[in-house]
């Protein structure tokens, strides 16, 4: 099974800026559908945004326009920057790849917005 490994989060002010990395130990992204989610404390895990093998990218309402996710298929890593972060994106994001009926998911990396 392939693994993913998510890194780049940290605290940050509100306003301020982060990229998530996520690097696969396969090539993958070539693959299916890879998308990053996020879990805040006493919340179920959310989808952040998605895209497909086509780049076709969609992406929560709450993070339009503040977010962009993007992937480099000849390093087998994705990304996730971030814009204009708010105290509510405070969370565990999670990188995740699927192809078929198959998941993966890293371990995460905490992102906290706070002054």
């Amino acid at each position: 099974q392939v693994q993913l490994v998510e890194s780049g989060g940290g605290l940050v002010q509100p306003g301020g800026s982060l990229e998530l990395t996520c690097a696969a130990s396969k090539r993958i992204f070539s693959f299916g559908t890879m998308g990053w989610y996020r879990q805040a404390p006493g919340k179920q895990r959310e989808l952040v945004a998605s895209l497909t093998l086509g780049d076709k990218a969609n992406y929560a309402d709450s993070v339009k326009g503040r977010f962009t996710i993007s992937r480099d298929n000849a390093i087998n890593t994705a990304y996730l920057q971030m814009n204009n972060l708010k105290p509510e994106d405070t969370a565990v994001y999670y990188c995740n790849h699927r192809l078929g009926v198959v998941d993966s998911w890293g371990k995460g990396t905490l992102v906290t917005v706070s002054s």
